[in-house]
């Protein structure tokens, strides 16, 4: 029986080392010593706030120690009765102040942000009137460039039309001249076949005459 208590309580211990890590809190004292054992003979490793949150690794209730780790990795050992469970009042009271600080400071701060709201949209619709200004100078550019843009297609196609006509007028006069080529030869052909039937005529006229008026004569001679 005795065997038996005596491995129970060895399991015990052990269990009780192996227990999870908990979180626990400086008691509401100024500064409590952080040693580097299980005993006030063990040397001081620094001194730590009330308030300050540690992790409990061990807790020994014989020796009335418990392992910690703080928050910066370091390990040392503290008195059981300095930690507890919850924050100290002091503590609390100091973070209830800050947080009563910041309420009393939110309602100027949201003002503040407010205020920068409000210029910050009335800057937004500044540059949106530039924009709409910017955007109507564009649009009636755009249309401008549209009414030249057709204007210059319509004198395009009016030009390439007078092109065709040109050519086409070029044509006709070029049929004209040719034309007048061909009656201005026609007519000096003409002319000159006139002249030449005149000179013949004349020739023959020339010829035969004679002889008529000689053979007139000798009709004349015969009758006396």
């Amino acid at each position: 029986m005795n065997k038996m208590k005596v491995l129970l309580l060895c399991l015990l211990l052990l269990l009780s080392g192996a227990l999870q890590a908990e979180t626990r809190y400086v008691t509401d004292i100024l500064k409590v010593t952080m040693r580097s054992g299980e005993s006030s003979s063990h040397r001081i490793l620094r001194m730590l706030n009330s308030g300050t949150a540690v992790e409990v690794l061990e807790s020994n209730s014989e020796s009335g120690y418990s392992k910690i780790r703080t928050s910066g990795g370091q390990i040392g050992y503290i008195l059981n009765r300095q930690l507890m469970v919850k924050p100290s009042a002091r503590s609390q009271l100091t973070s209830m102040e800050q947080r009563l600080q910041e309420l009393q400071e939110a309602p100027g701060k949201l003002s503040s942000k407010l205020a920068d709201l409000q210029k910050q949209h009335k800057a937004l619709q500044a540059a949106h009137k530039e924009l709409m200004q910017i955007k109507k100078k564009l649009d009636s550019n755009l249309q401008n460039i549209q009414r030249t843009t057709s204007s210059a297609i319509r004198i395009s196609n009016e030009r390439n039309e007078l092109r065709t006509q040109v050519k086409e007028l070029t044509r006709q006069v070029g049929e004209l001249k040719q034309e007048n080529r061909d009656l201005s030869n026609k007519a000096t052909r003409d002319w000159f076949l006139i002249g030449a039937g005149v000179i013949i005529a004349g020739i023959l006229i020339g010829l035969i005459l004679p002889h008529l008026r000689f053979q007139r004569r000798r009709n004349e001679w015969g009758s006396l």
